[in-house]
């Protein structure tokens, strides 16, 4: 056990910006921190890639677990077993030569694969796929009175689906084991369509179940018949093999210093929409790629988050159920647009009927939208609560692991197990979200 300075750790968002009093490295899963001699609250820290504060823990003990970075086994069956601080870019540089690929890639390779399990990520081909914890076979959990427990369906289920989705409440995660895809090839078959609005997006998705990968880059800012405008991507994995680099190269472009205060706002962001939207000359466009800009546009610049400027940027992503009309969706896209809020990136998406082990696993059936926003103080936090309302009428849900701001009668509607999830979390771990949505 090795102790860190203490100074900030962020999320993505980079807000809020929190304290923890004392940051723990846990270095070998074999003699791991004893978590009952550390002062509480805990909370197991990987890459810091939640948007908002559910890996943070103001006043507590971050245990920093990226020093958990071995293999442990890989058979030719596809099971790998490894420790929860290996990212997914480190396991794609291992698996990916040897003809397999990950089942589910969130759009950053910066995660650990104890992220992966506390915040269940989902991906591209969730209509396929379900979420990275449908591919959970087992891991061990450590809880705070020492006790290790290797949880699965079968064994200490309670936990399993709790830990799945739980936010790294319930204990420290020290490996897992997951299963792998098999592929041709990671090279992409992509298709790239340009949409004209909402209507036209939910006529193209309607042909979602024949492609692995679907996902749709949205115009926020768009208004009238324009409204929801964007360009549909889908693809499949290539049947021969496409040449690329490591998957751990650093990234081409580094952002250095924060962007100055409102360099994005609705008029640089409404020429950068409206050339992203028109930059292809053809309404469909088919190319092949390689795997790693198709999954990671964003990873190509570090350091993007900074050019959010100095207070930093909330993301909000939701899921409805679909209507005919898109429904809520339409709705949200229309007050987004009309708000005069700096709505950034924009993805939409529609999730499959694949059920999640996890207790409060966010995906379900239905359409999802994120959305960046600029930071710009009560009005930002106003229209989140707005939208909030939106999604709790339509009987939807907004993701905890990119939320800083949501209500705690919000968080029970969109999580009716709750109470189930809460009586399984260790007594010692806690983060500034479960305080903010459960605990005053």
């Amino acid at each position: 056990m090795e102790a860190i300075p203490a100074r900030p750790r962020g999320s993505w968002g980079r807000y809020p910006r929190l304290r923890p009093t004392r940051v723990v490295r846990a270095m070998w899963r074999d003699e791991a921190p004893a978590l009952a001699d550390l002062p509480g609250p805990l909370l197991a820290y990987g890459c810091g890639r939640s948007y908002g504060d559910s890996c943070l823990n103001q006043d507590g003990v971050l245990i920093d677990t990226t020093g958990l970075d071995r293999l442990m086994a890989f058979g030719d069956d596809g099971l790998l077993r490894c420790e929860a601080g290996v990212t997914l870019a480190q396991l794609l540089e291992i698996v990916v030569p040897r003809g397999w690929f990950l089942p589910v890639l969130p759009g950053t390779r910066w995660v650990t694969v104890g992220g992966a399990i506390a915040n269940d990520i989902h991906g591209k081909n969730h209509h396929r796929a379900g979420t990275f914890g449908a591919h959970v076979a087992r891991f061990e959990l450590l809880r705070s009175s020492g006790e290790r427990l290797v949880c699965s369906p079968e064994t200490h289920r309670e936990l399993f689906e709790a830990t799945i989705g739980g936010l790294g409440l319930t204990g420290l995660i020290l490996w897992a084991e997951i299963r792998l895809h098999r592929v041709a090839s990671a090279g992409i078959d992509v298709e790239r369509i340009r949409f004209a609005g909402l209507n036209e997006f939910l006529a193209i998705a309607a042909d979602d179940p024949r492609h692995e990968y679907t996902v749709a880059w949205v115009d926020c800012l768009a208004r009238g018949r324009r409204l929801g405008r964007g360009i549909y991507l889908r693809g499949s994995h290539a049947s021969r093999v496409v040449t690329q680099g490591s998957p751990v190269r650093g990234p081409r472009l580094r952002i250095p210093f924060d962007a100055p205060n409102g360099l994005l706002n609705r008029v640089t962001l409404s020429a950068f929409n409206a050339v992203q939207y028109h930059r292809a000359v053809r309404k469909r466009a088919t190319s092949t790629v390689a795997y790693e800009p198709f999954f990671f546009p964003l990873d190509g610049i570090g350091e993007w988050n900074r050019l959010y400027g100095a207070r930093g940027f909330l993301q909000y992503q939701c899921v409805v159920p679909e209507e005919a009309d898109g429904g809520a969706i339409r709705a949200i896209l229309a007050r987004v647009s009309g708000s005069g809020e700096t709505a950034g990136l924009g993805v939409l998406k529609r999730f499959g009927s694949a059920a999640s082990p996890g207790l409060l696993s966010f995906p379900r059936p239905g359409l999802t939208l994120a959305i960046d926003f600029a930071f710009r103080g009560r009005r930002t936090l106003d229209l989140l609560d707005e939208l909030d309302r939106l999604v709790r009428d339509a009987g939807g849900a907004v993701y905890p692991a990119k939320d800083a701001r949501m209500s705690p009668e919000s968080f029970r509607a969109f999580f009716p197990a709750w109470r189930r999830f809460a009586n399984q979390v260790d007594p010692k771990f806690s983060s500034s979200f479960w305080r903010r949505v459960h605990e005053r």
